[in-house]
This record gives C-alpha cells, structure tokens and sequence, in this order.
C-alpha cells in the first residue's frame, strides 16, 4: 500500500501563478508531430525564468507537482491528445520524496481529464548535478509501472555523461543544442550524434535533436540519421496554445545508422 510522505500530507498549493507554453517535437521524416514540451511561463506569458527564480528549496515540491496538473490539464483544454502526439513534461528529481506517493496526483490528473498515461513523457535534465542515481532509477522503475516514458533532456551539457546514459533505464536522450549549434561546421560533433543514433538504435531508446535554429543545423542533423527534432526552425514556444509548425523543404533521405558502425565512427574521432 502507497503512503504518504511528509510533503503530501498537506496536499498541493501552487506556490506561484504560471502557466505553459507549448514546443513540438517533429518527426522530419514523417513530418508529423511526435510530441509537445511544456514549457512554464508566467501568467501572462512571461520568461520561465520569472517563475523559475521564485522555486525554493521550501516549495520545490508543490510547483513540481503543480506543473504536472497545469500541463496536463491544459494540454487536455486543448484537445492534444485528439492530434497522436504525446506530452512531454519537465520534473525534479529532487522534488520527488517517494516515487510512488508522488505519482498519485499526476496519475489522479490524467484519469479525471482522461488523458492516456502511455502518452505522457517525463524528462529530466542531466545538465544539473544528480546526487543520488539509485533514487533516479526508482523513480523511473514507478513512471514505467504506469505507462510513463523518461527522457534524459540537455544530453551532452552540465553534469550529463555516459555513466547516466548507460545505467538509467530511460526510453528517449535529447542532445543539447550545445551540440547540435553550428553542426554543419563541426565534423566531430557530426560523428558523435551519429554514434549517439546508432547506440539508441541498438537499446531501442527514443534520440531527440534540439535548440535546431538554422536550416544548416537541420540538414547535418538529417546526414547524421536523426528523425526527431525540436527548434525556433519548426516552432517558437507559444503560450497556452499548440503551435503551427514549419517542416523545411524535403529533399535529404535520412539515412539508417547501424550499430555496425560505431568503430568506424569512434576511430574518426581520434
């Protein structure tokens, strides 16, 4: 039986006013949407910095969990579960106590707005300091039990390293636009998100490029065998709505990158 720990005992209160903003992530090769990233805004549209930098350590909790009930809420208001894509939502590791007793709001959520489980993406950002993986892996075996995905987000920035990406079971990794910025001009980057897209090939995990802003980006990323992509080049955030999307003008075949290939793609790094 699930118990509460401490920071549920008082239940919920959304320690700020804010809202969400909405970002696809596109199938460039189906030229279909895959997923909206909720992205917290103020109340009127203002920066997600403006509400980040109220979080404290005493409210962590409550604006975690807020979160999830405002994107999932809004999300349904706006009928994306009727378009096939799923949501993808940005938690703290930090702010879960108890995996299982944490998940009961966001579960309690879904099923009053009816918005499918095995539609909803959790992703976490490996750009910030974990300091306890074993905690991380619990929270991801509970989110599997209910039909979640996890997402490792801002893959190859920050704290982020292989170590993470070999040991936590997750379903999807977002490279960092560090990565993907000016790819084009970068042969080794180049080599390395190709290597990146045949390893998740192999594991059967789920690789996003993002912070995709020029056509140059687009098409390297396109060589490199990546399908899922997330930039200002397709949509802009746009608050409380799902943006329209711009698909670049086709014409680069994305090529299938083999597990084979990785010592080929290793050694040109050297």
């Amino acid at each position: 039986m699930t118990t509460e720990c401490s920071a549920c005992r008082g239940g919920v209160v959304k320690p700020m006013d804010f809202s969400m903003a909405f970002q696809p992530i596109v199938n460039v090769e189906s030229r279909q949407v895959y997923a909206y990233e909720a992205l917290v805004r103020g109340p009127k549209g203002e920066s997600a910095y403006s509400v980040l930098s109220q979080v404290t350590d005493e409210n962590r909790y409550s604006f975690d969990q807020s979160c999830r009930v405002q994107a999932i809420r809004l999300a349904s208001e706006l009928r994306l579960q009727d378009t096939g894509a799923k949501l993808s939502i940005n938690f703290l590791p930090g702010a879960v106590y108890s995996p299982a007793a944490c998940i009961r709001l966001t579960l309690e959520t879904a099923r009053e707005v009816q918005f499918p489980c095995d539609r909803l993406i959790f992703e976490f950002t490996a750009a910030e300091e974990l300091s306890n993986p074993r905690h991380l892996q619990a929270i991801a075996n509970e989110y599997h039990k209910h039909g979640f995905a996890i997402a490792i987000d801002d893959f190859g920035a920050g704290y982020a390293n292989l170590s993470l990406f070999a040991d936590l079971s997750a379903n999807a990794v977002k490279i960092d636009m560090a990565l993907v910025r000016n790819l084009h001009l970068r042969p080794k980057s180049q080599a390395l998100i190709r290597s990146f897209v045949a390893v998740c090939a192999q594991f059967g995990m789920t690789l996003v490029a993002e912070g995709i802003e020029a056509e140059d980006e687009y098409t390297a990323l396109r060589e490199c065998g990546v399908t899922l992509m997330q930039g200002y080049l397709f949509a802009k955030p746009a608050f409380e709505q799902l943006p329209s999307v711009h698909f670049p003008t086709p014409g680069i075949p994305v090529p299938r990158i083999s597990a084979a290939l990785l010592p080929a793609i290793f050694t040109n790094l050297i």
